[in-house]
């Protein structure tokens, strides 16, 4: 397990506020015992929880041309018919994920391919469960195009998230389960997929990015 890049400044700044804010309780109240303590169990539970948050686990990833694997850990919250208006304009099964503040944020890719698509939305900063935030919040939409089959990914701040991060641009070429991007602090994860595609995962799943299949192309691709 180690720590992820994006997480050195977060960390850096955790460990200022603790040793500020045990400096000043040493300073103003040295004889209190009950507030001495009670400022330590919360300066170890600040260190530990932002320390899970930007853990970055090593993983080996099999990659398969048929598979869609999961972008993110979380839990599956959507999986639906709807329009995507973005890109495609037509029909498409969307599979959301939710990723709670102890969860992995790293997003990997859930297909290799091309990037035929990338745009970066500024936006409002609504609950990642809110159905209003894949198209309100602040996000980037990813399209990476296999043989000629296109799967759309979007990264989706939540109201905490106030930072997404992308190492992608169009016309590169991505592999499948390479991480291409972080949410800083509670965010979701939408995939588009072809209509057709089998589902192997339902609402209420724990998923793994990287790891978990979330569906399945035809039996005809490549």
């Amino acid at each position: 397990m180690t720590i992820h890049k994006e997480g050195y400044t977060s960390i850096a700044i955790c460990v200022l506020f603790i040793f500020v804010l045990n400096a000043l309780v040493h300073y103003y109240a040295p004889n209190n015992g009950v507030l001495t303590w009670a400022v330590y169990l919360l300066s170890a539970f600040l260190f530990i929880t932002v320390l899970q948050f930007f853990r970055s686990p090593k993983l080996t990833v099999s990659q398969n041309n048929n598979f869609i694997l999961c972008p993110a850990d979380g839990k599956v919250v959507v999986i639906e018919e709807t329009e995507e208006t973005e890109y495609f304009n037509d029909r498409r099964i969307q599979i959301s994920v939710f990723m709670s503040p102890i969860n992995v944020h790293s997003n990997r890719n859930p297909i290799s391919g091309i990037v035929t698509y990338f745009k970066y939305h500024p936006g409002k900063y609504l609950m990642a469960w809110n159905p209003k935030s894949s198209t309100l919040n602040e996000r980037t939409t990813t399209v990476v195009n296999n043989n000629g089959i296109e799967v759309l990914f979007r990264q989706v701040a939540g109201a905490l998230a106030r930072r997404i991060v992308w190492y992608i641009e169009e016309g590169k070429t991505v592999n499948q389960g390479q991480e291409f991007g972080f949410i800083k602090f509670g965010s979701r994860v939408d995939v588009f997929l072809p209509l057709g595609t089998k589902i192997n995962v339902k609402l209420g799943d724990k998923v793994q990015g990287g790891m978990t299949i979330l569906g399945e192309f035809a039996k005809d691709k490549p």
